[in-house]
């Protein structure tokens, strides 16, 4: 926007710092979110996430230097650190395992939406003529965050973070509400709460809830679990779905489209195919599975890039701008310049039916109860580092290899493909109790109950008296209709 660039006049390198700032800010949110996780709950943290983002979303609308710019991209970073973590984990510990997939799917559905309701509020800003014209989208911006403080404050507790804290009797109320209207007899109800609640006891006889557990060698093959966590949300950022975003209209300048408001216009269009192209994955990302979606989607979008790149490097010539002060590539027809045009649509509607989405769903689903708020605060960090470094060195690839930053997008693309395929379990229609099947070895994926029996077998000479889980395994044979099986929970005729 004009009047910004008046007021902040910024090359490659200091455009590059007004958006890694953010991004630094939600790298440290995301590592400070497992912590809070734990100790307040998935839904305070929602909360306080929300009004944190506000205060920034107010330094960055009223900022008049670069110093207080940057303070308040990162504060507001810091908020969206938290929220990007938490707001996954609290879906999907409150979600159906049949539909787990589709209810995640939303968040991202939600940030498609806020993406292309952003663009269009920044094409018709552009034509006020006044620093109005940047302030106003940053101000709009504290709208959504407000709305969703109040949301949250309606919102339930996650059932399973409240029976990890030994709230045994709001979980259940929790869980009948969310499974059965309140019936807290419905078997559905019952199931689910005892099988989150053997594996809390489990959990607690088994291990610790410290960082350490994140990258010990053991049964439940933890290590491996966080390996595959970052690696698909380093993944997510190593499409260039993020460079193709925060640099949309200097990237459509480069096919062909130099005037400032129809570069806005694409950049609008661009944002409307990334929020419909996420509708078939909460329609069906419970059918296809995690893999295959993963797979086609790594495998379309290196192959777009891969075209783009080919495409600018035949039909390009690189110049100088001297008003942006960046190079840029010349195309040298039309076709050329639709082409190109076509397949970043292609590429991003590919990025949102698959990694999009899959990118939050797969990593909030494989980790135990005991250390998921920590083992997804690291997965996220992860994903805001290389979203960060993606921020930072984008504009500089973008002004000096030009069509090759798209070559390298194009071959992390299908080197995405091929490493889900060969690395990455399915975990579609599991619950979240049963990923041991899918990741431990063969002692930790039996039912919980037999795997105290089989200790009690590998060690036949130490007497051991019964664990809680087999006091858990006697109530369940005595359990009458009017109790729960396995926690003795009785309620009045």
């Amino acid at each position: 926007m004009r009047y910004f660039r008046e007021e902040f006049p910024s090359g490659p390198a200091q455009e590059g710092t007004i958006v890694s700032s953010f991004l630094a800010g939600c790298f440290a949110g995301a590592l400070v979110s497992g912590y809070f996780a734990d100790r307040i709950g998935r839904k305070y943290s929602i909360l306080g996430g929300s009004l944190v983002f506000t205060v920034g979303g107010i330094l960055q609308a009223t900022s008049t230097t670069f110093a207080q710019l940057y303070t308040g991209r990162i504060v507001s970073g810091i908020s969206i650190g938290i929220l990007s973590m938490m707001v996954p984990l609290y879906q999907s510990e409150i979600s159906p395992k049949d539909i787990r997939g589709r209810l995640v799917s939303l968040q991202q559905f939600s940030i498609t939406i806020g993406i292309a309701v952003a663009f269009w509020i920044d094409y018709a800003a552009d034509k006020i003529d006044s620093s109005s014209q940047w302030r106003i989208p940053l101000w709009v911006q504290c709208i959504p965050a407000l709305l969703l403080a109040l949301g949250t404050l309606i919102l339930p507790f996650s059932p399973r973070w409240l029976l990890d804290h030994d709230r045994d009797d709001e979980a259940l109320v929790v869980l009948a509400k969310l499974r059965a209207n309140g019936d807290k007899t419905d078997p559905i109800v019952t199931d689910e709460f005892n099988e989150i609640k053997e594996n809390v006891i489990f959990e607690r006889e088994f291990g610790a809830k410290s960082y350490l557990e994140l990258v010990k060698i053991g049964p439940e093959n933890i290590r491996k679990r966080v390996i595959l966590g970052i690696a698909i949300q380093a993944f997510q950022q190593l499409t260039g779905m993020n460079a193709i975003m925060y640099y949309a209209p200097r990237i459509f300048a480069s096919a062909g489209i130099i005037n400032n408001s129809s570069s806005l216009l694409a950049t609008g269009v661009n944002g409307v195919v990334n929020m419909l192209a996420t509708i078939p994955a909460i329609l069906w990302i419970d059918t296809w599975g995690r893999r295959p979606t993963l797979v086609s989607g790594g495998a379309f979008m290196g192959t777009f890039m891969l075209i783009i790149g080919i495409i600018l490097a035949v039909h390009g010539t690189k110049y100088y701008d001297e008003e942006l002060g960046k190079h840029s590539l010349h195309l040298d027809s039309t076709a050329s310049s639709y082409s190109v045009i076509v397949f970043i649509y292609l590429f991003v509607a590919s990025f949102a039916y698959s990694w999009g989405p899959c990118g939050w769903i797969y990593p909030a689903e494989i980790f135990p109860l005991r250390i998921r708020g920590k083992a997804l605060s690291l997965t996220t960090a992860s994903n805001w580092l290389f979203n960060f470094v993606i921020g930072q060195v984008s504009p500089i690839l973008l002004d000096s290899i030009t069509w090759g930053t798209y070559i390298i997008f194009g071959v992390f693309g299908l080197t995405m493909a091929v490493s889900v395929f060969i690395f990455f379990p399915e975990t579609k229609g599991k619950t979240l109790e049963e990923m041991d099947n899918i990741f431990g070895d063969k002692k930790s994926a039996l039912p919980i109950h037999k795997r105290n029996v089989e200790d009690r077998e590998i060690s036949p000479n130490v007497k051991q008296e019964p664990s809680e889980m087999r006091k858990i395994e006697q109530a369940k044979d005595t359990a009458t209709k009017e109790s729960i099986p396995s926690v003795g929970i009785t309620f009045p005729g």
